[in-house]
């Protein structure tokens, strides 16, 4: 087994699970991926967290993989490379990538394409795609990385390759918060019960709000907040949020309706 799903109270747990491999991605690894994040959205689970098992958080593609082939073969291999990012990005539920150990090549992608990043000290990230004769823009780098970090940041670390430490990628806008190992269980924990406490129809469209505006204009995304806006007035969760906040001064209770 390469992944392993477990749910408890509406948060899903997807971990990585081939620690003697650093949790390196290979075909299998990926499919196995792909399906437990279909579950998730199938399910209706309310909260993701991304693990890993063993002292990585995921070393990037296996090596065992990267093997003689015709280009031919090449391109629906890297392109199936990416279904678990796609996957991830279109989920409605906000993904939190839980990153105890090194994030590297792959293992960077599906962190960077999820909603949120918390780190234990001391570990490394990046896309050292470079340094073995790779394009730097491999697993969804080129894409998200110039939007969460700037071009200038994201020039350097996809063309030298170089990994940053837990304390500079917080510096960089790249983890959300580092901290220490014995406290990271904890950190995710209170995220993800925070979070599933949320509205998730209001999150669900303000996730798409957000994934919208990464390539769209002004006047586009205005006219989807509107829309949104709109859509969630109408909810149950909508009236009980006013109710509790400003009638009875408690802390509400969302049910998705």
């Amino acid at each position: 087994m390469t992944i392993r799903l477990e749910r408890k109270e509406g948060i899903a747990t997807i971990t990585l699970a081939r620690p003697k491999d650093l949790n390196a991605l290979n075909l299998e690894t990926v499919d196995a991926l792909v399906d437990a994040l279909d579950s998730v959205r199938a399910e209706g689970d309310r909260v993701l967290v991304l693990a890993g098992e063993g002292r990585a958080f995921c070393a990037g593609a296996d090596r065992a993989e990267m093997i003689l082939r015709e280009p031919r073969e090449w391109e629906p291999i890297v392109d199936r490379y990416l279904d678990p990012v796609r996957r991830i990005a279109d989920l409605d539920i906000p993904v939190i990538a839980r990153l105890h150990g090194d994030t590297v090549g792959g293992g960077f992608g599906l962190a960077i394409a999820s909603d949120f990043r918390i780190a234990a000290e001391g570990i490394r990230l990046g896309a050292p795609f470079v340094r073995v004769g790779l394009a730097g823009c491999d697993m969804s780098a080129g894409y998200y990385l110039p939007r969460l970090i700037g071009l200038g940041p994201a020039t350097e670390l996809m063309m030298t390759g170089r990994l940053v430490r837990a304390d500079e990628a917080l510096a960089l806008g790249l983890v959300h918060r580092v901290v220490p190992a014995d406290r990271l269980d904890e950190e995710v924990g209170n995220l993800a019960e925070s979070l599933c406490a949320g509205p998730p129809i209001a999150l669900a469209f303000t996730k798409r709000a957000i994934r919208r505006s990464l390539d769209r204009g002004r006047d586009e995304e205005f006219d989807y907040e509107i829309f949104a806006q709109v859509q969630c007035i109408q909810t149950e969760d909508h009236r009980e949020g006013v109710k509790a906040f400003f009638d009875e001064k408690r802390s509400p209770v969302f049910r998705g309706r």
